[in-house]
């Protein structure tokens, strides 16, 4: 299948919800003072290729709190269903009038906008359906900087296709269940300080936002820096490791 890319916005759909079982009311816990939430959304809006951005939550009672603390900051969001998330986005698809989406996981506040604007102009220059640089997986990104993105009439198909409960929750899950059906993509960064699928930046469990508070974090990092602190941070840690076994 081709991708149409048809005139109309690019848009960023970001994932977030409060409910998580490995690290719970993750996306409202502070790095550095702000919530995991805002680090994602201020991070995101240096994208220059991106026209909005809406973070689609759960419609239950614990995350009308994160729905009010973005309504709160003047971030459009929208509440839908909780386990169907692949709904949930599509919801937030058609609220924006998307034309090209963005799929951005709230477990990656370090998102960096210029790794979004890298995967959009890739994406299309590229004969492909999808493209990603969100995880190095055949591809030498570090974890957490980049994102998804596909044609809004891609999500549509998927939204009719998909009928595995696996491909509902994770809501891109059907194109890699049939990757031959799809024309995927993804690419490396040129620099080669940056090519680290080694370094993971992303949010997941207790120990992910151990490692991330201890490092000299600001929002308004570029990538460079942030590896530049991982790596001082870690070998700090590595150091100490090796003096303990001694």
């Amino acid at each position: 299948m081709m991708k149409n890319i048809r005139q109309g916005k690019t848009v960023a759909v970001v994932q977030a919800r409060l409910g998580s079982s490995r690290l719970p009311l993750k996306s409202l816990l502070c790095l550095r003072d702000l919530p995991v939430i805002d680090w994602v959304t201020r991070r995101l809006a240096q994208a220059r290729r991106l026209d909005r951005i809406m973070v689609a939550v759960p419609d239950t009672e614990l995350d009308r709190v994160l729905l009010e603390h973005l309504r709160r900051r003047g971030v459009p969001c929208l509440a839908g269903p909780e386990n169907d998330v692949l709904a949930r986005f599509c919801l937030a698809a058609a609220a924006t009038d998307a034309a090209l989406v963005v799929r951005v996981c709230a477990d990656n506040p370090l998102i960096w906008g210029e790794a979004v604007d890298r995967l959009l102009a890739h994406y299309e220059r590229t004969a492909c359906d999808y493209a990603y640089n969100h995880i190095p997986r055949q591809n030498l990104w570090p974890d957490g900087l980049g994102a998804e993105v596909l044609s809004r009439e891609l999500l549509d198909e998927l939204e009719a296709r998909a009928k595995q409960p696996s491909q509902r929750e994770h809501c891109l899950n059907y194109i890699w269940d049939n990757a031959a059906a799809f024309r995927i993509s993804t690419f490396d960064p040129e620099e080669s300080w940056l090519r680290r699928p080694d370094l993971r930046l992303d949010l997941d469990r207790p120990e992910d936002f151990r490692r991330l508070a201890l490092l000299p974090l600001r929002p308004e990092m570029d990538a460079r820096a942030i590896v530049d602190a991982a790596d001082a941070v870690d070998g700090v840690d590595a150091a100490k490791a090796a003096a303990a076994a001694d």
